[in-house]
């Protein structure tokens, strides 16, 4: 089949790579335009583009897709489908371009986790599987009726990092199955239980402060949700740290939140809202990712000392 390919982070190039290696043919990929990065404000590509760019492949660079120019760009293509893997919500004007239809790879089963951040909300629940979804976008966020599904474990030892690695290499496989079945005309759209719908929006800013009022546990979960990016901080002695893994302490004791409460060589632990909670891999600001036992070894934080 006819494909044009939309994405632009890393999540999306297991999926075009396996479209690429398959049957079917890429007309052209699209993508959001570079953006100025760093100091000297240089240009970057999005993943999307930069894999374009180093494999020759025809990029498209979008800003607006109400041009009418961009709408027969894409409507020349005379494509069959439209894969769409973390891009950007599509106007109706777009969707309907393809032969048959614009179809989306989302990581979660639908209808849970609709919206922007499908994999940091199922960690950060303690959810224990989560999975991927392929299904036929409509104007709406994430509601379209679903094609294929496919189930992921999650481990206790997973982060945002690992299990998007996994979801995304998962997926590119779900990909191509629904291709292969569009192609065949074997698919059986399933319309999406509205009752059963649950939100994931984005993370903000505000999201990545730990709170230790709260139980042990939960702070846990969030910090693998948003590990190893944007990652969640704390600061002691005026000084941000940003956390990257954690280990639960079970306690009893009614010790205030936040509250060194062990300091060895190779161990910290905090009080949290309930338990506590031991820091194992961190990073303070200007420095490099350490593990706890590195870190301790320069840090005059004592037993007693407050994180905020």
């Amino acid at each position: 089949m006819r494909v044009v390919f939309m994405g632009n982070p890393g999540f999306a190039i297991p999926t075009l790579e396996k479209i690429t290696q398959s049957r079917h043919d890429i007309m052209c990929i699209v993508s959001n335009h570079p953006k100025p990065m760093g100091r000297r404000k240089i240009l970057k590509y999005t993943a999307v583009g930069e894999y374009a760019n180093q494999h020759q492949m025809l990029l498209i660079e979008i800003g607006s897709f109400q041009k009418n120019t961009i709408i027969s760009q894409l409507d020349s293509f005379n494509a069959d489908v439209f894969v769409v893997v973390a891009y950007r919500v599509l106007p109706r004007s777009i969707l309907t371009i393809p032969k048959i239809g614009s179809i989306n790879l989302h990581a979660s089963l639908l209808p849970k986790y609709r919206g922007a951040a499908p994999i940091q909300w199922a960690l950060m629940n303690g959810d224990k599987t989560t999975g991927v979804t392929t299904f036929i976008i409509d104007p709406r966020v994430d509601t379209g009726d679903i094609l294929l599904q496919k189930k992921i474990e999650i481990h206790d030892s997973d982060d945002y990092g690992t299990l998007s690695e996994r979801a995304s290499h998962l997926g590119a496989d779900l990909i191509l199955d629904t291709l292969n079945q569009l192609e065949k005309g074997k698919t059986e759209p399933i319309q999406q239980e509205k009752d059963l719908a649950t939100q994931a929006p984005k993370i903000s800013k505000e999201m990545t402060i730990i709170n230790w009022n709260w139980p042990a546990l939960k702070i846990h979960n969030w910090i693998r949700g948003l590990s190893p990016t944007p990652s969640m901080s704390t600061s002691w002695n005026g000084k941000r740290m940003r956390v990257f893994k954690t280990s639960v302490i079970e306690s009893s004791e009614n010790d205030l939140p936040g509250i060194v409460q062990k300091r060895s060589k190779n161990e910290l632990i905090i009080s949290a809202g309930k338990g506590c909670l031991s820091l194992t891999e961190i990073q303070q600001d200007g420095k490099k990712r350490l593990p706890i036992s590195e870190f301790l070894r320069g840090c005059t934080v004592s037993v007693g000392d407050t994180f905020i």
